[in-house]
């Protein structure tokens, strides 16, 4: 299981030193290539997913000499997967570079040749259970699953899963995602089965769908993909989504209507997403630049300014790199104590088990 703990993110300094010092030496040559590529291809990151809009504002400032082509900001981790398989042999604009997916997604990809190695240079303070060895792929951010609340039309906001299924919550609530495709709802499943007491893996995906039968059976569940948008006009007043996302809604709708965010007591799921390089990217040299981009200082923070916790986030603060205002908008440490990190195989079991058990168990089609 991930443990983003101080131990496990300590660095060796010689190490990290040598690393620095390659990358250092090979970063004008790469941005010198990035530059003569003049694009860059990213799919599936809407601006108010970890505050991307932001980041990607950051590397254009940084590198104006790159254009960015962003394909279907609203695409799950399959969809971008697919864009990949479905491009091989294209090099035009519908081909990403990269991908920032679910973390089974990424081993997945790579078994099947989809991806291409690249250490970036703070690749020593990624710890090693969330990345692979040879740079196929590498954590990025984490979150927890949460609720989202429009106050207005819920005067009684749920405080756990159990809560979701009383009468009162009739109509009101969605997952952010379609799980059959989306790697935030499936692991909504997950979080609902692990709240019945199930273990991570295929036995709480088949408690989570179990429950979300239950959910669509009494008429509490919105067969919509949930989006602030959704909240606010009161087709979705609850949504279970990263509480990345519904703390990065809450402040796009600015008390109108008023929100909760929302973490449920009786399963607190994190959940790890992972960046990859597509094996058949157009513009290979900007791709590598946008991932030293990403896990440069700059970039972890700029995830974490749309609460996202980075993947280098313990080490950002040992080395006093977090501003205090930042640290002071994130949730209470509190309600990351119970956090649950799941192993990679416990996830894969789930995603499998959701994907080809939804339309069976729970039998609703979820649109957008």
């Amino acid at each position: 299981m991930f443990r983003f703990t101080g131990k496990v993110l300590s660095l060796a300094a010689a190490s990290l030193m040598v690393t620095t010092a390659i990358a250092a030496a090979q970063s004008d040559e790469l941005i010198a290539a990035a530059k003569a590529e003049g694009k860059l291809t990213t799919i599936a990151l809407p601006h108010s997913w970890c505050g991307y809009g932001d980041v990607i504002a950051g590397f254009k400032t940084k590198y104006p000499e790159i254009a960015i082509n962003e394909l279907n900001p609203d695409a799950g981790s399959a969809d971008e997967v697919e864009a990949i398989r479905a491009n091989k042999d294209n090099k035009g604009p519908q081909a990403p570079d990269v991908i920032d997916v679910g973390l089974s997604f990424g081993p997945a990809a790579q078994a099947e040749g989809l991806l291409q190695p690249h250490k970036v240079a703070t690749w020593d303070s990624i710890p090693a259970d969330a990345k692979d060895a040879d740079g196929n792929w590498y954590g990025d951010y984490y979150g927890v699953m949460a609720f989202l609340v429009n106050k207005d039309l819920v005067p009684n906001p749920p405080k756990s899963f159990a809560d979701l299924l009383k009468p009162e919550y009739a109509g009101q609530i969605a997952l952010a995602g379609d799980p059959r495709a989306s790697n935030q709802a499936i692991l909504g499943v997950l979080a609902a089965g692990m709240a019945q007491g199930a273990e991570p893996g295929a036995a709480a995906a088949q408690a989570g769908l179990e429950f979300f039968k239950k959910l669509n059976d009494a008429g509490n569940f919105v067969p919509v993909i949930g989006k602030a948008g959704t909240l606010a006009q009161g087709t979705t007043p609850i949504i279970i989504a990263w509480d990345y996302n519904a703390l990065s809604w809450r402040d796009s709708l600015n008390g109108n209507p008023p929100v909760d965010v929302i973490v449920p007591s009786d399963s607190v799921l994190a959940g790890v997403y992972v960046q990859a390089i597509s094996a058949y990217a157009p513009q290979p040299n900007a791709a590598k630049l946008w991932m030293e981009y990403l896990y440069s200082d700059e970039g972890q923070l700029g995830w974490l300014k749309g609460y996202c916790h980075p993947i280098r986030f313990n080490d950002l603060v040992s080395k006093g790199a977090v501003p205090k205002e930042l640290l002071d908008k994130l949730p209470p440490a509190e309600a990351y104590e119970k956090a649950v990190f799941p192993s990679l195989d416990a996830v894969n079991a789930n995603s499998e088990a959701v994907k080809a058990g939804w339309d069976k168990v729970v039998g609703a089609n979820v649109v957008q």
